[in-house]
């Protein structure tokens, strides 16, 4: 990984921090000690008078400590994409929002489904990366629905889990399929939902704004019937199964009912579903063409509840990033996606600030939530664990600006929206990756 590296072997003391950590719903002043990329030490005896002899000490000054943060859901464009976000650009655009580990979506070009392409992430990961990226491959041959990859062999080359990307599976008999061949490995199915039928050629939430804009609308159906069928799939055959950015209160509903019944599911948010409505598509402002859209109010504050009260698991950025010429035409032809790696954690800050989730709530769900769901030995601030941290201050208040983002493209959904809470220094394997006081 590039960035600044603290040397090795040499102790690092973080002191006068908020320490944060959702693993064990800590939250006190303390310190962190990191010793060869792992943390040795954490709590209220690592002090400036009480660390290792020859130990850089980094006064952080009362601001919170948690882990680095998780995003299950990241496009970083290679290979094939190159013009609209590179491997090096995303990661460092995650290293400034306090984010240590990315899993990458397959939706490149060529599709990441087959060993090959996915040792190819790893390795431009591992020469150009400023944060950890793990790659996830695809379920079916070349995204195309029709044809299972290599599943198994995917696995063992590396991928962390298996998606279509923002496409969805619609033969049922086919995703059957798929669950029951990943249930045999353990391996994570994580689905985008939305019924191509029923959305057709709509281009936000279907609804009284659509009307009025005139542009053709997609409906909430169009995600719940898809959630609802793949949740009767698990239940048929098992598995693990991930639902990837739900937006409607009726999707939330049916997650509920798998739960209860205790099925191996859960399924993620996405800030622009929880902070924004349908409503900023006013003026056909293509920023706002997200997938899935924007819904309307009352699906917002479903989602929201649905967070609180963990229902939603994790919160994931959906970075998708496009460059100007994808988004600079009429909304109906504009590209879907906005980038959302920097701005996962101030958006996700905005629950805690409106006293809707506590901070140690909001700080779960891109913690140990996704290193849970995806095993990873990340997430926490356990001895012994990757020093993967994040330092941010809760309190500050910014304005987002789409053309300051570190992304390659600047397609945010949320430019211009004033925000409480920034990432002050990101630390990988105990490197100083990122660190605004530098910047």
């Amino acid at each position: 990984m590039t960035g600044h590296t603290t040397a090795l072997g040499k102790p690092t003391a973080l002191i006068n921090a908020r320490i944060l950590d959702p693993a064990t719903s800590a939250d006190l002043l303390g310190g962190l000690l990191i010793t060869n990329g792992e943390i040795t030490a954490v709590g209220v005896d690592v002090r400036s008078n009480n660390v290792p002899d020859g130990a850089e000490v980094i006064d952080c000054n009362g601001y919170c400590l948690a882990p680095g943060l998780i995003d299950m859901e990241a496009s970083l464009g290679e290979p094939g994409g190159d013009h609209k976000e590179t491997i090096a650009s995303g990661t460092l655009a995650a290293a400034v929002g306090g984010v240590t580990t990315v899993i990458s979506t397959p939706d490149t070009k060529p599709v990441i489904d087959d060993i090959a392409l996915v040792q190819f992430v790893e390795r431009q990961a591992a020469q150009k990366g400023h944060v950890r990226v793990r790659p996830m491959a695809a379920i079916t041959k070349g995204l195309a629905g029709t044809e299972m990859a290599e599943l198994g062999l995917l696995a063992e080359a590396g991928a962390v889990a298996f998606t279509d990307g923002p496409n969805t599976i619609a033969d049922a008999g086919l995703f059957r399929r798929a669950l029951s061949y990943a249930t045999t490995f353990d391996l994570l199915i994580c689905h985008h939902a939305q019924d191509a039928g029923l959305a057709g050629a709509g281009c936000m939430n279907e609804g009284e704004m659509a009307t009025r804009l005139g542009l053709a609308g997609i409906p909430n159906a169009a995600e719940t019937i898809i959630v609802e069928r793949d949740l009767a799939l698990v239940e048929l055959v098992g598995g693990r199964y991930h639902a990837a950015g739900i937006s409607t209160a009726e999707s939330v509903a049916a997650i509920r009912r798998a739960k209860d019944k205790g099925l191996n599911v859960s399924c993620a948010a996405a800030p622009q579903n929880f902070a924004l409505n349908e409503l900023e598509v006013g003026d056909y402002r293509t920023f706002a063409k997200l997938l899935p859209p924007l819904r309307a109010e009352k699906d917002r504050l479903a989602i929201i509840e649905a967070l609180a009260d963990g229902t939603i698991d994790t919160i994931t950025s959906c970075h998708r990033p496009e460059d100007q010429e994808s988004k600079r035409r009429p909304f109906a032809q504009a590209a879907y996606g906005s980038v959302g790696l920097e701005t996962l954690l101030p958006i996700s800050l905005d629950l805690f600030h409106n006293a809707q989730m506590s901070l140690l709530q909001v700080l779960e769900k891109m913690t140990v939530a996704p290193a849970r769901i995806l095993d990873l030995p990340a997430g926490t601030l356990a001895i012994g664990a990757p020093a993967d941290l994040c330092l941010f201050d809760a309190g500050v208040a910014w304005k987002i600006d789409a053309e300051l983002l570190h992304s390659k493209a600047k397609n945010s959904a949320f430019d211009g929206r004033p925000v409480q809470g920034r990432t002050v220094k990101t630390f990988v394997g105990g490197e100083l990756v990122y660190d605004r006081d530098a910047a």
